[in-house]
């Protein structure tokens, strides 16, 4: 930063497009994103994709920014890629926009940014463009980040829940409930969780081994807020079909499971950041979990439940106890600012 200022935390004056501003941007923030196709500031940046595109948009304000396994910019632009890819899609670009509260630290700042652009390098997508605001100490959470990513549609048939036929398999690609556990226990300083490592990961390459297989491939989507539970009952509502899952066929980490019973909280309703939910043909099902088990991230692959004729728009959990019961969508406020 210039000699003007020498505080290493952010200020209001950071945010007021005047010389500090400025400095923020030119000595900070653009060299650590600078590449051929962001080689110059304006308030737009060309560029080109050949076929169909798929954009996507999201906003991070996770508490804390730093946490066993990640931070806030990894995890913004790994969730952001990792939407284009449950949809399809390859990510090519992202944009990075910064909401800043006044006094957060110009090191940690610096470690997010580095962070992003390193998870953004392992994904293959270049920043193209960002915004940098700045909010009165006490207003802003420390630091949001929203991102928008576009990529190139690389799957050409609709995952969706209109694409499921009764009898078709439900496999979950790794053990669930990790990251939310992780971030709420860096939140408390609970001791009960202090080994666990937020899964955050970058899922493409996994979502492409499962392009291989065609229209046999129903629906796919990665298991963030809301957990497993939501993406359940996201497939089935409104439909003419309805899910059974067992409760024991759902791989969880023994750390993540005891963590979760002292808190009172449900695995299958925790965020995840490297876990996808598919629906594929039974046909395929036991060659896709062979192939996601290749796979570093789905070594924990598990076949859960099967759609169903009955129960038309509910899904029902098998308990590990051998009763029955509707698992519905989580109620309530569980576990605010997970991602």
């Amino acid at each position: 930063m210039s000699n003007e200022n020498h505080i290493p935390f952010i200020k209001l004056e950071h945010g007021s497009g005047g010389a500090l501003s400025r400095d923020l941007i030119d000595q900070l923030i653009f060299p650590i994103f600078r590449n051929n196709n962001y080689s110059e500031l304006s308030d737009a940046t060309a560029f080109c994709l050949t076929e169909e595109a798929l954009i996507t948009t999201d906003s991070y304000v996770i508490d804390p920014p730093f946490f066993p396994g990640g931070d806030i910019g990894r995890l913004a632009v790994f969730g952001t890629c990792n939407d284009l890819a449950v949809s399809g899609g390859k990510p090519y670009y992202i944009t990075l926009a910064l909401i800043l509260e006044e006094g957060f630290a110009l090191a940690s700042l610096e470690k997010i940014l580095k962070s992003a652009l390193g998870a953004a390098a392992e994904a293959g997508v270049q920043v193209l463009t960002g915004d940098t605001k700045v909010v009165p100490r006490g207003k802003g959470g420390n630091i949001f980040i929203n991102t928008t990513g576009v990529g190139r549609r690389v799957f050409p048939f609709p995952l969706t829940p209109q694409s499921i036929k009764s009898g078709d398999v439900v496999i979950v690609t790794g053990p669930l409930g990790s990251h939310g556990i992780t971030v709420l226990a860096a939140r408390e300083e609970l001791k009960a969780a202090k080994h666990l490592k937020t899964d955050c990961a970058f899922l493409y390459p996994l979502c492409s081994e499962l392009f291989t297989f065609g229209s046999e491939l129903r629906f796919l989507r990665d298991a963030t807020r809301g957990g497993a539970a939501a993406i359940l009952n996201e497939i089935c509502q409104n439909q003419n079909f309805g899910i059974e899952v067992r409760e024991e066929a759902f791989p969880v980490e023994d750390e993540v499971a005891l963590a979760a019973d002292i808190l009172g909280l449900n695995p299958l309703e925790i965020a995840n950041e490297g876990v996808a939910v598919a629906v594929v043909s039974p046909s395929v099902a036991a060659e896709v979990c062979r192939k996601l088990k290749n796979q570093p991230l789905g070594k924990g692959t598990a076949i859960v439940g099967e759609i169903t004729g009955i129960n038309e728009g509910r899904v029902i959990l098998e308990t590990t106890a051998g009763g029955r019961r509707i698992l519905d969508y989580p109620r309530g406020l569980l576990l605010p600012r997970i991602c």
